[in-house]
């Protein structure tokens, strides 16, 4: 098979096209055609600088995958040679990803994609809705009436966290950049604060009556999660997908603190079969009608994989970046 292969890390000048074998299934995995992958930050870091993982990094990255099912392994039950998948399932850790016209995975990652989504639309899915859904239902159980406040409305995360709030029943608050002010107001948010010209103090004081914010997401991150910690009120709940300098203000305002990394299950090997079953309750949300994911404009191939990393570090992407076979 074809494959979009490194052996270094460096610029995106590190891609090339190889010639590899085609894998075999094995127990407790499946062979799945890649019909397309998409592009997140963690993809452009482990191909251009040292990570924790990067000893064991695989010739084949990017973990999100839609495809269809070509081969089943001993062991595999939930699915059929056919069936149309979607997962986050390699490219990392010593497990090739989805760069290449064939992607071994492990059965248990997996989830039928959504039936009412393109290809395209459900391989943009997995990394940031299993990472909202880890934050919001699992770490800070989101419930009906919860003021929830969620930084970067329209980013990759951002955007699935909004909607997925939205459907847990919350009250929710989302910053925006004012570039994207129109693509914010498409996802439902009940107020929505532009974080150039609003102050903390002043959308707690509008939205929470100046109490704070029962529950946070900060999916930007850096000097940000200040103004998380500032937003959130006492004996709260702060998620966080990035790591933070600073504790104090946990500890001052006594509050429940999370970090989320969906990819321990790839890189530590547990709890694979949670990923299916968040990916599976994804694909019934999306298929209701209650969750969307937002694609850039752009149409790479994952031929042109270089291009795509590219264009998402220049900032200039609206929504996820998606690479097509």
């Amino acid at each position: 098979m074809k494959a979009m292969i490194i052996k270094e890390i460096g610029t995106t000048d590190v891609f090339q096209l190889a010639e590899r074998a085609k894998p075999e299934a094995k127990a407790g995995h499946m062979v799945v055609k890649v019909k397309a992958s998409s592009v997140n930050p963690i993809d452009t870091m482990l191909r251009s600088i040292e990570l924790p993982w990067s000893a064991n990094l695989p010739e084949i990255l990017h973990g999100d995958v839609a495809g269809i099912v070509t081969e089943i392994g001993t062991g595999v039950t939930d699915f059929n040679v056919g069936d149309e998948v979607y997962g986050m399932a390699g490219g990392i850790n010593g497990v090739d990803g989805a760069l290449a016209e064939f992607m071994l995975v492990d059965a248990r990652l997996m989830a039928n994609k959504p039936k009412t989504l393109t290809m395209k639309q459900a391989a943009a899915l997995p990394l940031v809705a299993i990472t909202s859904y880890e934050a919001l239902v699992e770490k800070m159980n989101v419930q009906i009436g919860d003021n929830v406040l969620i930084h970067g409305a329209t980013g990759g995360v951002g955007h699935i966290a909004v909607q997925l709030a939205k459907v847990l029943g919350a009250n929710v608050t989302a910053t925006y950049s004012p570039a994207n002010v129109e693509l914010a107001k498409t996802l439902g948010a009940d107020n929505l604060v532009d974080y150039k010209t609003e102050s903390v103090a002043d959308y707690v004081q509008a939205y929470t009556d100046g109490v704070g914010f029962d529950k946070v997401f900060d999916t930007v991150g850096g000097d940000n999660i200040e103004k998380s910690f500032e937003a959130v009120k006492f004996n709260g709940h702060v998620a966080t997908i990035l790591p933070i300098a600073d504790p104090l203000q946990i500890a001052l305002k006594s509050l429940s603190f999370h970090s989320i990394l969906m990819l321990i299950p790839l890189c530590h090997g547990i709890n694979h079969a949670s990923h299916g079953r968040i990916l599976t309750e994804i694909a019934t949300l999306v298929d209701a009608g209650k969750i969307t994911p937002i694609i850039d404009e752009s149409n790479f191939s994952i031929w042109e994989v270089a291009r795509a990393h590219d264009h998402l570090t220049s900032g200039k992407a609206v929504g996820k970046i998606t690479l097509t076979v």
